[in-house]
């Protein structure tokens, strides 16, 4: 996400560095670069103009503190314009004073609205709030069957009728069962189309005075940048959206589409979904968007990553070990299956503060590898290394698919990190992680 964009400011914010001073040419010279590298991650091009002009005003309107240079006043400026651009605070979901909350999901076709009802009804049941699905998308084959499977799969009831019934009477015996049943939250999947014509809005807007719903969410393919702009415009026009949720937020480098989207529909985005699996559904938090597109990380999101996956009691009982017995390939494995289920490598990565991955290939199967090689150890080997002599390392090599090398390498790191742990013993530190991340 915003991979390019980040790249782009990042050479543009070096440069700058190098300035004793803001002045008007280098401000100049660097917000074209900033106007250039916005436009090509596919940002309206208005709000791209409106966000350089704001930008200029203040950063040539303001005194540099003597304790920070040029560079970074100028990064400042653009961080706390992007935030406000982005919409300045997370925004929470509609929650009715009376149950159940209805939810109405509208959007293309091909946008992910059934998958991520899916997703969102998993997210309200963690939260101990029981979820109805309604399957109103009449059109699509087969869209009735998805969303039963990933209902089955999340363990969500799904509220279906016989073929041929009409969505607008699919959504009302919906609402009539949800209220019956005593459900937390109805969510009402609509069909799509692949463009936006008369019979599109029609349908929905039956299926809207049916469903009855306390908030409209547009779900909008991030991939599809400004069409997705465009689109979320003419629903909104069409029959007021409430807010957005963008989908495939892994797949876009550009980003264009968050950037924009609120600015031009004045709707927020209040859910990104980023990646395949039902648990990739976070919030959408402007201030954290921003640290990220400036290459600043995002330490409270990694943080919540790290709470959601880690299992704490058991983080506590290793520290404590670790901290009197060193480190095991045991405890090593443990931390790498529980670095793994925060997400893919590079999204972890990327929310690291100084993370330097652009142009560089992080390779999730690199983690496989070293679970391998540790699950063709024996016990005892990885309790105590040192008895891993030369013959042993052949055979963990020839059991794991891969070389000698590959073995040394991870054995020579391994080590390292040991001597690193027993220096931040003595010292007092290193009892738990940090703050909450896996140690």
């Amino acid at each position: 996400m915003f991979e390019n964009l980040s790249a782009r400011l990042e050479a543009t914010f070096r440069r700058l560095r190098g300035q004793g001073r803001l002045t008007e040419a280098n401000v100049d010279d660097a917000l074209k670069e900033v106007r250039r590298a916005l436009l090509e991650a596919d940002v309206n091009f208005k709000v791209a103009r409106e966000f350089i002009r704001n930008v200029k005003d203040e950063a040539l309107g303001q005194e540099v503190l003597r304790s920070i240079s040029p560079g970074q006043q100028f990064v400042k400026v653009i961080h706390d314009h992007l935030v406000t651009l982005l919409g300045g605070g997370a925004r929470d979901l509609a929650r009715a004073s009376r149950p159940p909350t209805r939810f109405l999901l509208v959007g293309l076709q091909g946008s992910g609205k059934t998958t991520l009802a899916a997703k969102l009804a998993l997210r309200f049941e963690k939260e101990g709030r029981r979820t109805l699905i309604a399957a109103c998308d009449v059109h699509r084959p087969a869209a009735v069957d998805q969303l039963v499977a990933l209902g089955a799969q999340a363990g969500i009831e799904i509220h279906t009728e016989p073929v041929g019934t009409p969505a607008e009477d699919i959504a009302k015996q919906a609402r009539l069962r949800a209220d019956a049943e005593g459900f937390d939250v109805l969510l009402v999947d609509t069909a799509g189309r692949l463009h936006i014509d008369e019979e599109l809005m029609g349908e929905l807007g039956r299926v809207r005075s049916a469903a009855g719903p306390h908030e409209i969410l547009f779900v909008a393919d991030a991939m599809t940048g400004q069409d997705a702009v465009q689109s979320a415009q003419a629903f909104d026009e069409a029959m007021g959206i409430d807010g957005v949720v963008l989908t495939k937020m892994d797949g876009d480098a550009r980003g264009g589409a968050a950037i924009s989207i609120r600015a031009v529909t004045g709707k927020s985005i209040k859910l990104v979904s980023t990646g395949e699996k039902l648990g990739d559904l976070e919030v959408f938090h402007p201030d954290r968007v921003a640290s990220r597109i400036l290459g600043m990380g995002d330490v409270l999101s990694l943080v919540e990553k790290a709470q959601e996956s880690v299992d704490a009691e058991a983080q506590v009982e290793m520290a404590r070990r670790v901290q009197k017995q060193g480190l095991t390939l045991e405890d090593f494995r443990t931390q790498l299956k529980q670095f793994k289920n925060m997400g893919p490598l590079d999204q972890v990565l990327g929310m690291m503060p100084g993370a330097k991955l652009k142009g560089l290939p992080v390779d999730d199967k690199a983690l496989v590898r070293v679970e391998a090689i540790i699950g063709s150890m024996t016990v005892e080997e990885r309790r105590s290394p040192r008895l891993i002599n030369g013959s042993r390392r052949k055979r963990i090599a020839r059991g794991s698919g891969t070389s000698v090398q590959d073995v040394n390498r991870l054995l020579k790191q391994f080590d390292e990190m040991n001597k690193m742990l027993r220096k931040l013993r003595t010292r007092g530190l290193g009892r738990s992680g940090l703050a909450g991340l896996p140690i």
